[in-house]
């Protein structure tokens, strides 16, 4: 056993000699810090601690520093890389925590520390807290801003589900759409709790939006869904990798995770929130039913309007007929005029043959009477002094005349041209055919060359020859009544 200390009698001296009664050999620093550390890992074994997270660093080992404190002390805490690879959430400053381990010493710095080789959260409370400060610091990157939110298609043809395959999840979403609008559906099989969970399920999200454009399974809406449960379970779709994945997909997401209570930070990054997985099919497809009556009407509402101009057409058409006045009505003044002018008519008629009769029975052809007045003629004409000059000058002006125009017929003669080498076409009449209509309504054409005529056929019917009217028998005057009834 160690001697006492030497009282403050005794003289020091300056170097360390071994005293009465002093069996025991000084330590050296390392001694005794090896002392500590057995001492202190056999009394402390396995400990629980509850504090609060403070200056929690990651080294680039991949080890954790960190502390745990409460209002009264603080004890330094290290998590080895193993450990913090299992840990389900992202430890940070100001998160209430139940870390398990080991108490330990530190020799390089003579501290006493806590070696965690598990940390879980104190309670729903620190869950909830963590919960709120990553969804801050999330909205304030913009990831949940309603401008980034994109519309859903109306009918799309692929739809892909990011869910568990063996749970009552992904059965609920295909019934309904079956029932809704049957669509092709590509199911992405993922774990949706528990280790791992988070990392495959925004690996899922991921590859379909890496998908090219043209892929025939590329799909045009995605859902990414679990069933109910505690915010435990629901935890993986808290991830901050989950809820980047979900923000960053150039497809139209639906996040349909837990009941309609439930709420996680996927919710707000997806596209739209569905309150159940049921929901979500609901939201994705129309009803087929009621998309089919919706196109009957639109069907029927383009035939009225279709059909409407006809319709006010004829209406319209009907009215003015209705306002044009009758056949008869616009008939019987003509017809009353021209009865009126054929009485005129007659009446002319019969006047003036009244007053030819009168006129003629007036006359006096009595033979004296008739020798006088040839008497009286040849008397004039005997008085009338008949110079040849003037009987021979008209007719020289006149034969000049006739001559000018017997050379004028003669230069345009139709077949004076004929010399030069054109023809003359006529028909079979005789007429002198001058365009191709008329030319071709003739069976048989003449063509007049210089030195003969040619007969051609066209081709072409001859016309029905017209109806000849029968000959009126020559000396019998046209009846009058016949004309005016």
């Amino acid at each position: 056993m160690a001697a006492d200390f030497p009282s403050d009698s005794e003289d020091a001296s300056l170097v360390a000699k071994r005293r009465t009664g002093d069996n025991a050999e000084p330590l050296s620093v390392s001694e005794i810090s090896q002392a500590l550390k057995r001492t202190v890992e056999d009394r402390f074994g396995f400990v629980r601690l509850r504090g609060e997270l403070s200056g929690v660093k990651r080294a680039a080992s991949g080890h954790m520093y960190c502390a745990l404190k409460d209002e009264q002390a603080v004890i330094d805490g290290v998590m080895w890389r193993g450990n913090t690879q299992r840990l389900p959430f992202d430890p940070e400053d100001g998160l209430e925590v139940v870390a398990s381990g080991k108490v330990t010493t530190y020799p390089g710095r003579s501290k006493y520390q806590i070696v965690i080789e598990r940390m879980e959260l104190a309670g729903e409370g620190a869950l909830l807290a963590l919960l709120e400060k990553t969804r801050a610091r999330l909205a304030a990157e913009g990831l949940f801003a309603a401008e980034r939110k994109q519309p859903l298609p109306f009918l799309p043809r692929t739809i892909g589900v990011v869910t568990s395959p063996t749970g009552a999840v992904i059965r609920d979403i295909l019934h309904r759409l079956a029932d809704r609008f049957p669509s092709r559906v590509i199911v992405w099989p993922v774990l949706v709790q528990g280790k791992g969970a988070a990392e495959q399920v925004a690996g899922a999200v991921r590859g379909f939006a890496q998908m090219p454009r043209e892929h025939p399974d590329r799909p045009d809406l995605v859902i990414v869904a679990r069933g109910g449960g505690s915010i435990e379970d629901l935890w993986s779709f808290n991830e901050e990798a989950v809820v980047r994945a979900i923000a960053e997909c150039p497809i139209p997401t639906i996040c349909a995770v837990g009941h309609e209570t439930d709420t996680t930070l996927a919710d707000y990054a997806a596209d739209r929130r569905a309150p159940t997985p049921t929901a979500a099919a609901e939201m994705a497809v129309p009803v087929r039913a009621e998309l089919a009556a919706v196109l009957a009407d639109f069907e029927a509402r383009k035939k009225r309007a279709i059909l409407r101009p006809v319709q006010l057409g004829r209406e319209r058409l009907q009215a003015r007929a209705d306002r044009l006045p009758q056949r008869e009505a616009l008939l019987e003044p003509h017809a009353q005029r021209l009865d009126d002018l054929a009485e005129r008519l007659r009446r002319g008629l019969r006047d003036r043959a009244a007053q030819g009769r009168e006129k003629l029975s007036n006359l006096r052809l009595a033979p004296v009477v008739l020798q006088r007045n040839l008497r009286e003629a040849q008397r004039a004409l005997a008085g009338l002094k008949l110079a040849p000059a003037l009987v021979e000058r008209p007719l020289a002006e006149r034969r000049e005349r006739l001559a000018a125009l017997a050379r004028l017929a003669g230069q345009l003669h139709p077949d004076r041209p004929l010399a030069r080498g054109y023809v003359r076409v006529t028909g079979p009449d005789g007429r002198t055919i001058t365009d191709r209509a008329a030319a071709a309504q003739e069976a048989v054409l003449t063509l007049k060359f210089r030195d003969g005529e040619l007969a051609v056929a066209t081709g072409m019917e001859p016309p029905p020859p017209a109806p000849r009217r029968k000959p009126r028998k020559s000396g019998t005057p046209p009846k009058q009544d016949d004309l005016f009834g």
